[in-house]
């Protein structure tokens, strides 16, 4: 088969694949379409054919591969999932992902990536100014394959900064450094202290209060500690959502500490990032201009395609100065055009995805105000949802209000209310949810996540999170009210 065959047979696989994302409802928000048809891994590998061999597949096997793959996964943009601190895809952003695909380029140098470079640069200023960091070239930032990564780029900077030396001699002449975060906060900060080389002994984990939000004099504490213990301190990590219970800490207190310490503060805005576009709810995110770094998912709550991560940074030319590897042989400094533009440098990357276009297009199709509105109207829903089963009989909240759009409560179903409160009561409840889970997912109605919060005691719970996209209705909560009665009264 020529090359010309094989491009034929795959444009009409492409072309086959809008059909069949149109007919498995793939991208359609009708309430009454199931979420998921689950199979147990055994079962559905015997379903599919996924082995790799010798001839290839005729494009009648292609198409029925396809829609496998359709059939059997997850449709995170029906309006009952709630299962993620994401849901969906903004159908302006996913036109961004696929003309990225389609154009299949790497962000590192102007060369190859004129549009997308300027794109970026655009998205990247606009963050910049929700956050309250000067423009660039002053302030500066990158995306980065998912927020992890982001928060890890954090500690590297934090690092250069007290240690500029450690880029070309290493750890090995320095003394052990020490990091602090909350008890609530991402795992990827002590995952970052293992990449790092620092292990993750040196994080500190800060103690938080009944909303989980970072006590600021434990954060104090810590530090005095791992002073005695014989670390030097170099980063705080404060958290603008927390993944369970959407806590955001109090970012200017933490400031003030880290200026008197001499720390790098970053944000993991991950989560609560979305918030700043809101005039409304950007408040709960006071001091976050006053940190070094921050990092910001709008994959999450705001819709756009995974993966969309942004890290921002406040000092001008820091990027540049902690990563350059000076690689002159794809960074060539004698090249026809300013050089100035080639990004790539500054990343730990070489080959960069370009993340950019999907929020770009997202932002300019809908403006700052129609985000704004999404956000707004996403929060509350969750707010309603919230006053719902706070007076609803069978449901409890673990905490009154979030900050973020996550609810968490736990289902008593009637056969546990109006008992004692022992710890057999307690353990018996914290088999509820996912039992309820388990019933729910294997009718394909629903999709709420559970989880237990052991920092505080609490076993499992359900935790909800409403997003930008889809549009939640109020009805939806109703609905999703109905469903964990229904899957628990017999419990």
């Amino acid at each position: 088969m020529t090359a010309i065959e094989v491009n034929g047979r795959a444009l009409k696989v492409l072309e086959e694949l809008l059909k069949i994302l149109a007919e498995e409802k793939v991208l359609d928000q009708s309430e009454n379409n199931r979420i998921v048809e689950f199979v147990h891994p055994e079962e559905l590998k015997k379903k599919l054919s996924l082995d790799l061999v010798e001839d290839a597949a005729t494009p009648e096997q292609l198409d029925e591969m396809v829609r496998q793959i359709v059939r059997y996964s997850v449709k995170t943009s029906n309006p009952h999932f709630y299962n993620q601190l994401y849901g969906g895809v903004d159908i302006y952003g996913l036109v961004g992902a696929w003309l990225t695909e389609a154009l299949n380029t790497s962000q590192y140098t102007f060369e190859v990536a004129p549009v997308f470079t300027l794109i970026e640069c655009e998205v990247l200023n606009a963050a910049l100014k929700l956050v309250g960091y000067p423009p660039s070239p002053v302030g500066d930032g990158m995306l980065c394959p998912g927020g992890s990564i982001a928060n890890m780029y954090g500690m590297v900077m934090a690092r250069y900064k007290k240690l500029p030396d450690v880029k070309t001699k290493g750890l090995s002449g320095s003394p052990p450094l020490a990091c602090f975060t909350s008890l609530a906060a991402h795992y990827s900060i002590k995952k970052g202290a293992h990449w790092l080389g620092l292990g993750t002994d040196s994080v500190y984990q800060v103690k938080t209060d009944d909303r989980d939000r970072m006590i600021p004099g434990d954060l104090k504490r810590a530090i005095a500690q791992a002073r005695s213990d014989g670390r030097l301190p170099f980063f705080v990590n404060g958290t603008a959502g927390t993944t369970v219970l959407g806590a955001i800490d109090p970012l200017s207190e933490i400031a003030e500490i880290c200026k008197s310490e001499g720390l790098w503060f970053h944000v993991d805005a991950c989560l609560g990032g979305t918030l700043l576009l809101s005039e409304e709810y950007r408040k709960l995110l006071t001091g976050v201009e006053l940190s070094d770094s921050v990092s910001w998912n709008p994959h999450k709550l705001l819709g756009a395609p995974l993966q969309c991560s942004l890290f921002l940074v406040k000092e001008e030319g820091s990027l540049h100065r902690a990563n350059s590897a000076a690689a002159r042989y794809l960074f060539q400094q004698d090249k026809f055009y300013d050089v100035s533009w080639d990004t790539g440098d500054k990343s730990v990357q070489c080959g960069r995805k370009v993340d950019a276009l999907k929020l770009w297009l997202m932002w300019k199709a809908r403006g700052t105000s129609g985000l704004r509105r999404s956000i707004d109207h996403a929060m509350a829903v969750s707010k309603y949802f919230q006053k719902q089963i706070s007076i609803r009989e069978g449901f409890r909240l673990v905490i009154p209000d979030s900050e973020c759009s996550n609810v968490c409560f736990w289902y008593i179903p009637p056969s546990l209310r109006g008992l004692e409160e022992t710890d057999e009561w307690w353990s018996k409840l914290y088999k509820v949810a996912p039992k309820i889970k388990e019933r729910m997912v294997m009718e394909g109605s629903l999709m709420v996540g559970y989880t237990p919060l052991s920092h505080k005691g609490f076993g499992n719970f359900f935790r909800m999170v409403v997003t930008c996209s889809p549009e939640a209705k109020e009805s939806s909560m109703h609905f999703v009210i109905e469903q964990i009665e229904k899957f628990g009264k017999d419990l």
